[in-house]
């Protein structure tokens, strides 16, 4: 059967991509049908995209033909997967806050196909706290971004927004096509929260938030502070709560791991960027946090890099107090019913995870011992504190442990159901 793809082309200059990416598609064997934004079509013309698609090519929502042929609700839901490239901060923030005031926007509100979008805008707009804000609305509400490159661009500007080559967007493409990808759950009108449906795993129907990796605290340009934080165990449990049916948010710190299969990741630096990401995710049925979260950041970060003076005196470095992502949440009125924490010890570890477990807040408190080579290596030993007691689990790869977990949280969460 003929994959399809509802492409959406919003009014950007890389909309120029979007020709060569039809092209790629086509030549795949998947079929397009495209949509233009009135933005787009100074870039690109309804013309070239119909030669491209040997299809209607739609821009108007209030078009009487087009209504009476194919109706926006059914032109929303008979593609395989929806694309939106370039996407622009603008429409992104559409997207985000649910604006249907078009028929690009009208048809992304109304579908209930996977989407996949792909931003392209200026460095400055893509790293603007508002754009990333909507970025991680959008991964929470269950939508695919790829990740924009770096590079010069239009303006003159050089940095991260560039939208990705076509060869690459049209393998994610190809990617997302082969898998069993959930649809964005609808909100239940009475509750808001997710209303989900299918018994895929024993997490189907459940969301599960997890964090993984370090946090980098800038002291200058060119330095951080961070730890050894590899990142495999979070992304490792985020593998197998996706394996178990769950929809998965996983907001990653700086780590190069690749996104587990069916799981939708939020790539932040700083804990203050954690923080808000997370935050922006909930609800969740279930929070487990494994990112090791530097304690500490610069007061002020220099604009430049520090150099050494010639006293032989290290620059004085004022610090303060990162926010502690878990108690927050822990003490949040949106805290998951199902809190996870995880502590990084050297030394007398269930005590110090014992004292965790009521101070942050949590359900359990998983505590391992990092004095070895746990942080970057294949294996942990772990113990998990509760109200109940102490279980401690034997050395194990870190994708037993993960799933190991996940097997746990679900049957808590199914205990917390019956």
């Amino acid at each position: 059967m003929t994959q399809r793809i509802l492409l959406i082309i919003s009014g950007g200059i890389a909309a120029y991509k979007s020709l060569e990416l039809v092209r790629l598609l086509r030549k795949r064997g998947i079929a397009v049908r495209a949509v233009l934004t009135e933005s787009a079509k100074q870039f690109v013309t309804p013309l070239s995209l119909g030669v491209l698609t040997e299809d209607q090519v739609f821009d108007a929502l209030f078009d009487l033909k087009a209504e009476r042929e194919i109706g926006h609700i059914q032109l929303s839901r008979q593609a395989d997967l929806v694309v939106v490239a370039p996407a622009t901060a603008n429409i992104l923030a559409r997207m985000a806050n649910g604006i249907a005031d078009d028929l690009a926007t009208t048809l992304l509100l109304a579908t209930d196909k996977p989407v996949l979008a792909v931003p392209a805008m200026n460095v400055r707009m893509w790293r603007h706290r508002a754009t990333q804000r909507n970025l991680a609305q959008l991964r929470a509400d269950g939508v695919h971004v790829m990740e924009p490159d770096a590079g010069e661009m239009a303006c003159g500007e050089y940095g991260k927004g560039r939208m990705p080559e076509p060869a690459a967007i049209a393998a994610e493409i190809e990617r997302l096509l082969t898998l069993p990808l959930p649809v964005a759950p609808l909100a239940d009108p009475l509750t808001g929260q997710p209303d989900f449906a299918g018994d895929a795993g024993p997490l189907a129907g459940r969301h599960v938030l997890i964090t993984a990796g370090p946090t980098h605290e800038p002291i200058d340009p060119v330095r951080y502070i961070a730890n050894r934080s590899s990142g495999k165990q979070g992304f490792a449990i985020a593998a197998a709560a996706a394996r178990a049916g769950a929809r998965v948010t996983l907001v990653a710190g700086p780590v190069h791991l690749p996104t587990p299969a069916g799981v939708d990741r939020v790539d932040v630096e700083t804990a203050r960027d954690m923080l808000a990401a997370v935050e922006a995710a909930l609800p969740a049925d279930a929070a487990i946090m494994v990112a090791a979260v530097a304690d500490w950041r610069t007061a002020d970060a220099a604009g430049q890099k520090i150099k050494k003076d010639g006293s032989g005196q290290p620059a004085p470095l004022a610090l303060v107090e990162n926010p502690d992502i878990l108690a927050t949440i822990g003490h949040s009125d949106r805290r998951p019913p199902l809190l996870i924490g995880f502590a990084a010890e050297t030394q007398k570890i269930a005590e110090h995870a014992q004292a965790k477990l009521a101070k942050k807040g949590a359900d359990w408190i998983v505590a391992n011992d990092v004095s070895g080579d746990v942080m970057g290596g294949d294996a942990n030993a772990v113990q998990i504190v509760t109200a109940a007691g102490l279980e401690s689990w034997p050395v194990l790869p870190k994708d037993q442990v993960a799933a190991k977990l996940i097997e746990k949280v679900a049957n808590a969460l199914a205990a917390r159901t019956d």
